[in-house]
């Protein structure tokens, strides 16, 4: 994405966090959406994005949550790293944690994701700020050795950390068309609802073990 487009992403993290923790509602469960376009909701509006479509989803299930969109379309692990603390703000009860993709399609190293997947997840823990992490699986050209060091990534991190793990964020989504965009990368509206549907179980799993919904 050109850099006016991201900083304009940057922008709207800003003043989302920022307004979204001030006018919440004081028992409204506070929650970070964290990640690349997939988050962010790459050319949908933003109340198409995953976690406007989440939020919807949970409250109808009578669960008070206001879920803030911290995705920034285009991020590594590395630039996810570079920012975590200013996007996610003291009060934050509870993190989604996607990135990875951007790191698979730049064929980075698995190593290098997995060190930057691990140290945000140490810091959040420093926090005590509980995560779920949303895997991510590298595409199969870029070879079998490749896949198989990227896609253990997020299992070892999960069991490292204690964190529940939604595996594949794209499940049910990558390889259907009617669900993406014309770039045949990004989800469209329905395709971000199939997400939601697939992995609200284990967000709601999440959710309901956090501290502050007891």
């Amino acid at each position: 994405m050109k850099f006016k487009a991201a900083l304009l992403h940057v922008i709207v993290i800003i003043s989302t966090v920022l307004g979204g923790l001030g006018s919440a509602r004081a028992e409204s469960l506070q929650i970070v959406g964290f990640g690349d376009s997939l988050m962010a909701g790459y050319q949908l509006p933003q109340n198409e994005s995953y976690t406007a479509q989440l939020e919807a989803a949970l409250k109808a299930k009578g669960i008070d949550v206001t879920i803030t969109n911290a995705g920034v379309s285009g991020d590594t692990t590395s630039a996810g790293l570079a920012r975590l603390d200013w996007s996610i703000p003291d009060g934050t009860q509870g993190v989604i944690l996607e990135l990875g993709a951007n790191d698979a399609l730049r064929g980075i190293s698995p190593d290098q994701t997995e060190k930057n997947l691990d140290a945000m997840l140490a810091r959040l823990k420093e926090r005590n700020i509980p995560v779920v992490l949303a895997g991510m699986l590298a595409p199969p050209n870029l070879g079998k050795d490749y896949q198989d060091r990227f896609n253990s990534i997020y299992p070892r991190l999960s069991q490292k950390y204690g964190v529940p793990l939604y595996p594949f964020f794209l499940d049910g989504v990558v390889t259907q068309a009617n669900l993406q965009l014309e770039d045949g990368m990004h989800p469209n509206a329905k395709g971000i609802a199939v997400i939601v549907e697939r992995s609200l179980p284990t967000i709601e799993s999440f959710i309901k073990s956090l501290p502050a919904h007891r």
